[in-house]
């Protein structure tokens, strides 16, 4: 997204000397996409950013998956994941459980009370929404304060970690890419602007602090050993995913300055301004972002459709090329009511099964004008596999509530 930002003490000229007030030159790193031919930023460190005193290995928390075979839609509890007591140790990268996942994405759930260690995704971009509570995402960019509601967009290969504030844990569901994640093409223009018909634009978006020296950020992995950085790979792990701990000897937040279009945003689901019309709207009208075969919606409260025999519930679809991730995080969902399904819900509905609203419910949204609604849907083009937190969390009897509940 070609939106330029500029924060910090940068020189005039790219790749020119730029010097402390002492004479010492800072250290410019490129962060860029699709190696030179892409978006990215330049950052200057006060220290080496290549330098590294100890590596070992990251045990990732368990990322295999199990085939959803016999195929079959499902309905995945989240908030049965945690218990009250267990949240206020876990972190916001650490804690992270696997729901489902694909060569493409995986779709994670944690629930937080500590802060996180130092983390870099370099698989791919993440799209992080927070269900509840609040936090700072502190980035080598800068600060980013976070709450109910906001997608939190951090590119690949980011350092930074995450802050729970206030009493109240901080939920979080991941969406990790192997891919990068984006505004969907067709709200752009060819020059990256948001265009007229776009449901969103950039005055949206939240954008980094003042990029936070070393002084300001230490936190409890600084030491006399150096900082610890937890990194996500590729490599020898169940998905072809490995975990590995970097030791660097100074703290990774020394960015004086950066500029670039490529850095870490939030963008608030309230802020989304949903596309209606006279007869019900297709998913793709509810768009948000985009990755490599997937894409990521919302259902957010709406007026709904205005014509005299409309009726404003979803007709009922074959998914032929996708499989549908739905969850369901506000508001009072009118399709899948007598589904046992509620905030904090999951439903996968695969690729090659029909679905739609739930018995009785067609007939109940005649004459509706507004839907109090509020859920992420994602929608991959490669079937998912069950991780071990939805395996963990499903309640095993959604395919029968089409017919009555009976198996």
């Amino acid at each position: 997204m070609a939106h330029y930002q500029q924060r910090g003490h940068i020189p005039p000229k790219r790749h020119t000397q730029h010097r402390d007030g002492e004479g010492n030159l800072y250290y410019e790193e490129l962060m860029g996409e699709e190696g030179f031919s892409s978006d990215s930023s330049l950052l200057y460190h006060r220290y080496i950013p290549s330098a590294v005193t100890d590596v070992r290995i990251w045990d990732l928390p368990d990322h295999g998956t199990t085939p959803n075979h016999p195929l079959r839609p499902i309905h995945l509890g989240l908030h049965d994941l945690v218990s009250d007591e267990d949240w206020r140790g876990q972190d916001a990268v650490t804690g992270r459980r696997l729901v489902l996942g694909n060569g493409d994405v995986r779709i994670h759930y944690a629930v937080a009370g500590e802060t996180s260690p130092l983390y870099r995704n370099a698989i791919g971009d993440e799209c992080v929404y927070v269900e509840a509570g609040s936090g700072v995402v502190e980035t080598v960019f800068g600060n980013l304060e976070v709450g109910e509601g906001d997608y939190v967009v951090i590119p690949r290969a980011t350092t930074h970690r995450w802050e729970p504030t206030g009493h109240a844990p901080l939920r979080v569901y991941a969406i990790e890419a192997n891919s990068h994640i984006a505004p969907p093409k067709r709200y752009l223009s060819r020059y990256g602007q948001f265009l007229e018909h776009a449901p969103y634009c950039e005055r949206d978006l939240r954008l980094p602090t003042e990029p936070q020296t070393v002084e300001l950020s230490t936190g409890s992995t600084e030491g006399a050993e150096g900082v610890e950085v937890y990194i996500k790979h590729r490599g020898p792990g169940a998905g072809g995913i490995a975990g590995t701990i970097h030791v660097v000897p100074h703290h990774p937040f020394d960015v004086v300055g950066w500029d670039g279009c490529l850095y870490p945003y939030v963008f608030n689901i309230a802020d989304y301004m949903p596309l209606t019309g006279k007869v019900h709207q297709p998913p793709p009208a509810h768009q948000v972002f985009e990755g490599n075969n997937f894409v990521i919606c919302n259902f957010v409260p709406r007026k709904v459709d205005y014509h005299e025999l409309a009726v404003p519930v979803p007709y009922y679809h074959s998914n032929v090329d996708s499989d549908e991730v739905m969850f369901y995080v506000g508001g009072d969902y009118e399709a899948r009511k007598g589904s046992g399904i509620g905030i904090g819900s999951i439903t996968l509905h695969p690729g090659g099964h029909a679905h739609g609203p739930q018995p009785g419910a067609m007939e109940r949204s005649l004459g509706a004008e507004f839907f109090d609604e509020l859920a992420v849907m994602v929608d991959t083009f490669r079937p998912l596999e069950i991780g071990e937190a939805g395996s963990a969390v499903d309640d095993g009897k959604y395919a029968w509530t089409w017919a009555g509940g009976r198996k």
